[in-house]
């Protein structure tokens, strides 16, 4: 059996193979190294020397799914099996994403629920974790077609605002791909990276970075001291980009020229592709003209600037907020960097200069700059710079038991420590008073195939109805490896909590198979995963549905009882053999056909409460 190449010790990975530096985007995706021979880093390009990755995804009926440059025509033929922006969703549930299905063509689910949320593309149901770790996958080949060997290992960047649920999210996308996770890294301190900022002893600095994609934008201010690098406050707007800029040049356009017709489809396609290439042409250019069919459109450079000066002021307003958060002024900062293909226009270029008061850094391309960053920080996971001190980490996932005898993790594999992090969990059964709390250590998906650690009991919790009580499950681990971990019912004030020795009796060669096992069985771990949740989600709505029924009977017809009780036990049956797809398409049914009802309840319970009272 091969064996993985990890000092645990000091948490460095042996020479064996090249660990690939990831940037994971919204829009873009990019896969970067550093070469052996020079000691660079550089974006790894395709046969047509393109380094980008479109995050675009295109499933046939056949399930063959199209990853990348070629899914883009699919946007407009065949919206509804195409999916773009995936890592919006990373770690949501159905509540958070609740306004992204007008924005986009495929179907989320959306059920009125806590759970991570899922996407219906033909039959079948996917998790953005499945979908990302197909552009994983994607950028995964392209290293191995580059380096002619196989790569196991990798560094992924995400925003630096990325909560633990969206960042374990992102390295369960990486083990469904095939890669083992070493980090995952703030995208402003990989792109501090690749300009080498930090890098050197001597005083602190502090760092505005400046992302602007094509989708979203990001303002991150940093410290860094001593090689740590510390977010000391981030903002922006997950809808505001380069996509904006193109808009306003169609907006522009369409009133210029009187372009009532462009509510065409197809025709708005082939303006916001001209609007594409005009922005671009504008950053070196005076003036664009192009046309489509007959109509001949043009723009110079000073209305372009007009159109798209709100979007900017926007971009410069987070920033205020960002250094306002952070108790610092623009004069404070002593780096600026910019990130992002939007950055390239030069009047965004020139209001980050007149409100830093200092002009940026954009030597190194601005698309490819958070995956350079990435492959420094793998390459000084490899060992292979000597004058980065790593800190110590965990070389195993910490977590606990969740319904399902699911493995919910709490502190991730090769996190920093000391470290400390929350999560808030809650009752399943009506009236429970005992939580039953047990700690697992490892990578896989189920606790049977993990390390238990330990296990106390939570008591004395007020009789409530399930979901209401909030229990925070706390993991302190120490600089010696000690965790402590402390359950507490934030409502009565209930508390408990255990000292538990992680590391104890494992040797370096059973990490190394606990780690291994993780990787070949991470797609069986996902589809058991996936069915567990499946029942677990599938139960808790039938319970819901049957409470409904009791509490309602009076407001409801002998048809709608009859229909919604017909369904809850067509689900039941479901559950003992039957897919996770299958179950879905179950829940979805008892859920479509509930929903006007529902809803009908709800609104006269909303008219009841208001009687008389005045608005």
């Amino acid at each position: 059996m091969p064996q993985i190449g990890i000092n645990i010790k000091e948490g460095s990975i042996q020479q064996e193979e090249v660990i690939i530096g990831i940037d994971l985007g919204t829009t873009n995706s990019l896969v970067a190294i550093v070469d052996s021979t020079t000691g660079t880093p550089k974006a790894l390009q395709d046969e047509h020397r393109h380094s980008i990755v479109p995050s675009l995804l295109h499933f046939r009926k056949d399930g063959t799914v199209i990853v990348g440059e070629a899914a883009r025509p699919f946007l407009i033929s065949d919206p509804e099996h195409t999916i773009f922006s995936v890592k919006r969703l990373m770690g949501k549930s159905y509540k958070d994403v609740a306004g992204e299905q007008q924005h986009i063509g495929y179907r989320i689910i959306d059920e009125d629920k806590e759970g991570l949320v899922k996407v219906r593309i033909h039959d079948t149901y996917y998790s953005p974790i499945e979908l990302s770790s197909l552009i994983l996958k994607e950028l995964k080949t392209r290293a191995e077609q580059f380096l002619h060997q196989k790569v196991s290992k990798a560094v992924i960047t995400v925003p630096a605002y990325f909560n633990d649920t969206q960042r374990q999210a992102t390295r369960d996308a990486g083990k469904l791909a095939g890669l083992d996770v070493l980090r995952i890294v703030n995208e402003p301190t990989a792109a501090s990276l690749a300009y080498g900022l930090g890098r050197k002893d001597g005083d602190a600095q502090t760092i505005a970075v400046y992302d602007l994609g094509g989708g979203t934008f990001d303002i991150s201010i940093l410290r860094i001291e001593d090689g740590v690098f510390e977010v000391l406050s981030t903002n922006g707007d997950t809808y505001l980009g380069g996509d904006d800029f193109d808009r306003a040049i169609v907006e522009h356009w369409m009133e210029q020229y009187q372009l009532a017709n462009a509510a065409d489809k197809s025709l708005l396609q082939e303006l916001r592709l001209l609007a594409e290439s005009a922005k671009k042409k504008l950053s070196t250019a005076d003036t664009f003209s192009g046309k489509i069919g007959d109509i001949e459109l043009s723009l110079n450079k000073e209305t372009f600037q007009r159109c798209i000066a709100p979007y900017i002021d926007r971009t410069i307003a987070a920033c205020r907020l960002a250094l306002n958060d952070a108790g610092l002024r623009a004069e404070d900062m002593d780096e600026v960097v910019l990130v992002g293909g939007s950055t390239r226009t030069p009047a965004v270029q020139a209001a980050v200069t007149a409100f830093f008061g200092k002009d940026a850094h954009r030597e190194l391309d601005p698309d490819e700059v958070v995956a350079l960053g990435a492959a420094i920080q793998a390459d000084i996971l490899a060992g292979n710079q000597k004058d980065m001190l790593l800190l110590d980490i965990t070389p195993l996932s910490l977590g606990i038991e969740t319904m399902g005898g699911l493995m919910d993790v709490i502190i991730p594999r090769n996190s920093k420590i000391p470290t400390s992090v929350g999560r808030q969990y809650t009752t399943s059964v009506d009236g429970q008073s005992n939580l039953k709390i047990a700690v697992y250590q490892g990578e896989r998906d189920l606790v049977s195939d993990n390390r238990k650690l330990a296990e106390f009991l939570l008591s004395g919790i007020p009789g409530m109805p399930a979901g209401l009580p909030k229990v925070e499950i706390s993991f302190l681990l120490n600089a010696d490896g000690i965790l402590k971990v402390r359950a507490k019912e934030l409502r009565s004030g209930v508390e408990q909590s255990i000292d538990v020795q992680p590391q104890y009796g494992l040797t370096e060669e059973e990490m190394s198979k606990m780690l291994l096992d993780s990787i070949q069985h991470a797609k069986e771990d996902m589809s058991v995963r996936a069915i567990v949740e499946a029942r677990v989600e599938a139960q808790n709505i039938m319970d819901a549905a049957e409470r409904f029924l009791k509490k309602n009977a009076e407001m409801l017809n002998a048809e709608e009882v009859a229909g919604t009780k017909e369904r809850i036990a067509a689900l039941q049956e479901l559950l003992e053999n039957a897919d996770k797809d299958t179950i879905h398409a179950g829940i979805e049914k008892l859920n479509d056909f509930t929903r006007p009802f529902a809803e009908r309840v709800m609104d006269k319970a909303i008219q009841a409460a208001m009687k008389g009272k005045v608005i």
